[in-house]
This record gives C-alpha cells, sequence and structure tokens, in this order.
C-alpha cells in the first residue's frame, strides 16, 4: 500500500512516499492536502518507481503534517459506545452523529510537541481513525456498505488533545480541542487500496502515556461508520479533498465520569460544580502534564495495515 509524508529538509517543504524506512520526494510539489489527492496521482507513482539511491533515510526526515492548515478538520464525539459510557453518557440515547470542529492551526507532526497552555490543568489524550476526503463532495451524495467509501482517499492518524476543563465548564468542544499543537497527525498518509478498504474494521488503535496502556480499541466499535458519516456529513456541508474526519476514540482518555457523579455535580450551583469537577478530575492522576510522552497507533493486529505511529514529548507553555 502507498504512504505518503509531507516533510521539511534543505529546499523546503516537499512530499514524498515511504518505503520501507526511506523517503523518495515527489517531483512536484504540491500546496496542499487537496492538490496532492487531485493531481498527485502520476507523482506518487513516479516516487515508487525511483531507485534506492534517490532516497534518504526516514529517520532522517523532519516530518510534517499530512493535512495542511487549509483543510477542515471535523470530529465526531462519543463514536464508541464504551467511551460514551465512560464520559457519563448513555450510547444508547444518541441515535445520531455529535459532530464539532477544530482550528486547523492545531495541527502538528508527528514528534512534535504537545504544549500545554498554563491555565489547562486537564490535558488528555484521544487516538482517532483520521478518514481524508479524496475528492470534493458539492452536494448530497449517499454512501453504503462495511467497507470504505471511494470518496476517503487515505486515512491517517490522529490525537485529539483535549482541555477538559475548558471543554466541560464552558460547554466549549471548538476552544477546548484547537489550542495550538492540539492535533498531532501522521505520520503519513494511507492511500486506499482494496485491502485497507475492507479491512480498515479490523485496525486497532492504541495510546500508551510513558509506555502505559491506556487506550486499546478496534474500529469495527464504531456507533457510526464511515459510509454513515460521510452521508449525514454530505447533506449538510460541502467538503473539499484532503479535509479530515477524526472518527472518534475508544475508552481509555484521562476524562472518567459516571452518571452518578454527573448527577451529584449538576445539584451544586455553577462555580462550585466546575470547581469540583476539575478537582475531582485532576486527583486522577490520569491527565498529561510536562514531560509525558504520548504515543499513539493504528494497526490492524497482523500488521499488513500499519498507518503509523504518533510519538509527541508534552511541554509547558
Amino acid at each position: 500500500m502507498q504512504r505518503v509524508a509531507r516533510f521539511r529538509d534543505a529546499s523546503g517543504i516537499r512530499w514524498g512516499v515511504v518505503r520501507e524506512d526511506r523517503l523518495f520526494a515527489l517531483d512536484h510539489r504540491f500546496e496542499t492536502t487537496g492538490e496532492l489527492l487531485r493531481h498527485g496521482g502520476a507523482a506518487v507513482r513516479g516516487a515508487y518507481e525511483q531507485p534506492a539511491s534517490r532516497g534518504i533515510e526516514l529517520r532522517a526526515a523532519t516530518l510534517l503534517s499530512p493535512i495542511t492548515d487549509n483543510q477542515r478538520i471535523i470530529c465526531l464525539g462519543k463514536n464508541y459506545r464504551a467511551h460514551a459510557t465512560e464520559t457519563g453518557s448513555d450510547p444508547d440515547a444518541q441515535t445520531f452523529n455529535m459532530m464539532f470542529r477544530k482550528a486547523s492551526s492545531c495541527l502538528c507532526g508527528a514528534s512534535a510537541e504537545i504544549v500545554r497552555p498554563k491555565k489547562v490543568r486537564l490535558l488528555d489524550y484521544e487516538v482517532e481513525l483520521g478518514l481524508v476526503v479524496g475528492r470534493d463532495l458539492l452536494e448530497p451524495e449517499t454512501f453504503e456498505g462495511p467497507g470504505l467509501p471511494d470518496a476517503i482517499g487515505a486515512l491517517v492518524v490522529h490525537n485529539d488533545v483535549s482541555a477538559r476543563d475548558i471543554q466541560v465548564p464552558q460547554g466549549q468542544f471548538y476552544k477546548g480541542k484547537s489550542f495550538r499543537t492540539f492535533g498531532p497527525t501522521g505520520p503519513w498518509l494511507t492511500l486506499l487500496d482494496e485491502v485497507v478498504k475492507e479491512r480498515w474494521h479490523e485496525l486497532r488503535l492504541e495510546t500508551r502515556v510513558n509506555g502505559e496502556v491506556r487506550q486499546r480499541g478496534i474500529c469495527a466499535e464504531m456507533v457510526h461508520g464511515p459510509a454513515e458519516t460521510l452521508t449525514e456529513l454530505c447533506e449538510i456541508q460541502s467538503l473539499s479533498a484532503g479535509d479530515l474526519i477524526a472518527s472518534g476514540t475508544p475508552a481509555g482518555v484521562a476524562m472518567q465520569r459516571t452518571a452518578a457523579q454527573n448527577a451529584w455535580l449538576d445539584a451544586l450551583p455553577a462555580p462550585e460544580k466546575w470547581a469540583k469537577f476539575v478537582e475531582v478530575q485532576e486527583a486522577s492522576g490520569r491527565y498529561l502534564v510536562p514531560g509525558d510522552r504520548v504515543k499513539v497507533t493504528i494497526r490492524t493486529d497482523d500488521g499488513v495495515i500499519d498507518l503509523g505511529a504518533l510519538d509527541n514529548r508534552v511541554s509547558a507553555g
């Protein structure tokens, strides 16, 4: 399967294909992810035909987010039943996709630092399968079936970093998830082929914090699959090639809330309620602090499909 990375070297920002542990630059420079997916097919094929001597070591390259910051980021909330339950929601009561946006300026590369702003105390992680739109979708379309729709051009690993002490008390998903560096993405785009289309539901998502497994789920556990989600989105808005749909996270995030805790908090007046929320959550010791390392991976258990890894250190803002 074809893997395309965006990287920086002495000549600037370029795209290249990943072959084993080497990177081969495309002859053409594409400014955006959308341009690459619309017009880059021949350039990608040409890079795969380059002799080994033309490549550089992958570890020597600075990999950037393969989603450029002109593209939209659309996120799905509580799209795994166990995650909905751990955050105090009833998954059976949510018969629709919960959608929200993130600022594209949050995007950063697979090894970039996640910067925790000074005002944030509850910094959380969420490994997510990124669905990258492969063509412009300018009017309603219907997509069906268990496989990935042809309108998806690539898959990518995304970490939906969240400031829970802003997101929850203020009711601001956009604000709590859009700080700069709150969107590690990469390390490359895995372009769709028949194997990926048919086996996407076998992909295993995993998050480790300082080596400890925190999240481990499988894409088959999604409540709303890619075809259903893309159909719903197309009914509402236009999408462009290169836009990113972050399809939700499995259980294991730092924020754990039971329905009983929610009821207890809701009985308190607002200022006291949210102060107690932050106090209780912080006491768990599960939230990210400066110095932590967060590694997220998405792959099938047999390794046939491997979307790569994000390995980010948390620093203080």
